[in-house]
C-alpha cells in the first residue's frame, strides 16, 4: 500500500488522485497547532496561523525559509483571499474578522452581530460579488489555549455574511454544533460547511437573495481514527477535499462518494491549493505545515472569474 494514499473507490485512482509525489514534504515544524495555510500568488508565499502561540507564519516558496509574519496576531485561525488578492483573516481571541490592506494595515469587516460581540471567528470564504461568508463556533472562547475564556454573547455557533457594500452582518445558517470551514461550489450555488462537533459536512443551497437554504448532510465522519471535519477546498473536478482531523485528508466524489483519502502522520487541521499550477496541497496538522504535488489541480481561492493579480501571477 502507498505511505500516502489509501484508496475506496476506483475513481480515485482513475480521476489522477494518486498522481504526483508519494510523499509529503516537511516545511516547518515547531508549532503548537497550525491551522490556516493560505497560498499567496503575488508574493510566493504561504501564510498560516499557530494559534497557542499567537503567531502567524511564512513560508517563501522559492528559498525555503520561514519567518514570523505577525506576532500577537489575535490567535488567528483561518486565512483566505478576498478578490482585490487581499489577506482576509479571522481572529479567534479578538473574536472578529479582518482584512490586512496592500499597505499592511488592518482593517476590521465584523466583530458584532446585533450587537453582540461575535464567539470567535474560524474560517472564511469569499462569493464573487465580494459578500464574505464566515464560521463562528466558540472554540476561541471555551479555554485560554486558543483565544481567552469568555461566555458567549449570542449563545449559538452559526454562519454569518458580511455585506460588500453596507458591511452588515447577517447570520445565514444556525443548525450547527460547531460550524468550522466553508467552500463555494464552483458556480456558487451551493455552500460546503463541516461541523465538527456533529461529525458532518453540510451542503446549502444558496438563494439570489444571499441566503440559505435548511440544508443537508453531504458527508459523515468515519468511525476510525477520530475523524472530524476541519476545513474544505474543492478540486476543479468538482471532488470536495475535507481535512479530516486524525484520519488524514478526505476525498469525496460530487455524489458524496467517499473515494480516498492522504494519510498524514499528524492531525489535519487544514489544507489549501497553491503553487504557481495550483496542483500543490498545503497541510497544516498539529506542529507541522506540509505539502504534496498532486496530479489533481485546486481551484482559485476566490472561486471563479478573473483576478488581474492572480490570473497574471499564475500565467
Amino acid at each position: 500500500m502507498s505511505v500516502l494514499y489509501e484508496m475506496f473507490d476506483d475513481r480515485f485512482r482513475t480521476g489522477r488522485c494518486m498522481n504526483g509525489d508519494d510523499r509529503l514534504e516537511v516545511l516547518y515544524t515547531g508549532c503548537r497547532w497550525a491551522e490556516g495555510p493560505i497560498y499567496i500568488p503575488a508574493w510566493r508565499h504561504v501564510v498560516w496561523s499557530d494559534i497557542p502561540n499567537d503567531r502567524m507564519l511564512r513560508w517563501d516558496e522559492e528559498t525555503g525559509a520561514v519567518s514570523v509574519f505577525r506576532r500577537n496576531a489575535g490567535h488567528t485561525n483561518g486565512n483566505t483571499l478576498d478578490r482585490q488578492g487581499r489577506l482576509v483573516t479571522c481572529e479567534q481571541g479578538n473574536r472578529r474578522v479582518t482584512r490586512t490592506e496592500h499597505d499592511g494595515t488592518v482593517t476590521v469587516l465584523a466583530d458584532r452581530w446585533q450587537g453582540k460581540r461575535l464567539n470567535s471567528p474560524n474560517d472564511a470564504a469569499v462569493r464573487s460579488d465580494g459578500s464574505i461568508w464566515f464560521s463562528d463556533p466558540d472554540f476561541g472562547i471555551t479555554s485560554d489555549y486558543e483565544g481567552y475564556r469568555a461566555d458567549s454573547e449570542i449563545g449559538s455557533n452559526n454562519v454569518y455574511r458580511i455585506d460588500p457594500a453596507t458591511g452588515e452582518v447577517a447570520l445565514v445558517a444556525d443548525c450547527f454544533g460547531a460550524p468550522n470551514g466553508l467552500v463555494f461550489s464552483a458556480d456558487e450555488r451551493q455552500l460546503f460547511v463541516s461541523d465538527t462537533r456533529a461529525g458532518v459536512i453540510r451542503v446549502f443551497d444558496v438563494r439570489d437573495n444571499g441566503t440559505l437554504s435548511e440544508g443537508r448532510v453531504f458527508a459523515e465522519a468515519s468511525t476510525r481514527d477520530n475523524a472530524r471535519f476541519d476545513n474544505l477546498r474543492f478540486d476543479d473536478a468538482g471532488r470536495l477535499w475535507a481535512a479530516a482531523m486524525d484520519d488524514g485528508v478526505h476525498c469525496y466524489d460530487p455524489d458524496g462518494t467517499l473515494l480516498g483519502r492522504l494519510l498524514v502522520p499528524e492531525s489535519v487541521a487544514n489544507i489549501s491549493w497553491g503553487g504557481t499550477k495550483r496542483n500543490r496541497l498545503f497541510i497544516t496538522a498539529e506542529t507541522s505545515l506540509y505539502s504534496v504535488v498532486m496530479g489533481v489541480t485546486g481551484t482559485h481561492p476566490t472561486g471563479p472569474g478573473r483576478r488581474p493579480w492572480l490570473d497574471d501571477t499564475l500565467r
